[in-house]
């Protein structure tokens, strides 16, 4: 009994030395595998015409945002205001960038932070704007023996995969792992006289190999 008490331990060990390494690179994967493209499809959705297209949404991307004011507008953009086109802008910038970060690891807490905000705003648009609260496997529930439906189940693991990355950031194969392992994001080297006195700078500065 004692053995497999040990073996179990060492188990353990392992497993929590390596969880913080591949943790965080297991939820990239996984995020890119299942939402990039999704995300990156929507946000195509939201494009104009021409090279300048993300600046001059499209009349999908109005409807999809805002499709109770595009209603009382009788599907015309142009009698919505500046703020209208500021928040789809900002939106399908957001769709397109956000994603991309995670996947490449840059800025990685940053931008799952703003994407449990992005899929929040997108599920209660879904709820209140397009009036999913009518249906049943919209908003769905826990605990109800059912797994599907789109916003408390499907959604709840997008936003945990999202919060690990948060909580962990990108992990070590990632360019925020890279830039943080650069020689100039390195603690400050100098040698160290017997005579000095720990200070609030120096405590950090680490001492110059022999």
């Amino acid at each position: 009994m004692t053995a497999l008490l040990s073996a179990y331990d060492r188990l353990v060990d392992g497993l929590e030395r390596t969880a913080p390494l591949l943790l965080p690179s297991l939820a990239r994967l996984v995020f890119a595998g299942t939402l990039l493209v999704y995300f990156w499809k929507s946000a195509m959705t939201k494009v104009g015409d021409g090279l300048i297209g993300v600046v001059h949404p499209s009349l999908g991307a109005y409807a999809q945002i805002f499709p109770r004011a595009m209603e009382a507008a009788g599907l015309d953009p142009g009698q919505l205001g500046a703020f209208h086109w500021a928040v789809v802008v900002a939106g399908t910038l957001a769709e397109f960038i956000l994603p991309l970060l995670i996947v490449l690891g840059l800025f990685t807490r940053l931008a799952a932070l703003g994407m449990i905000g992005f899929v929040t705003v997108q599920s209660l648009t879904d709820l209140y704007g397009h009036g999913g609260l009518g249906h049943a496997g919209t908003l769905g529930a826990w605990f109800d023996g059912a797994p599907d439906a789109l916003i408390l189940d499907q959604r709840a693991f997008w936003v945990f995969v999202l919060a690990c990355l948060v909580l962990r950031g990108a992990g070590p194969l990632s360019l925020d792992g890279l830039l943080r392992n650069a020689p100039s994001a390195r603690p400050v080297c100098r040698p160290r006289s017997p005579t000095d006195r720990p200070t609030r700078r120096n405590r950090w500065e680490t001492s110059c190999p022999r």
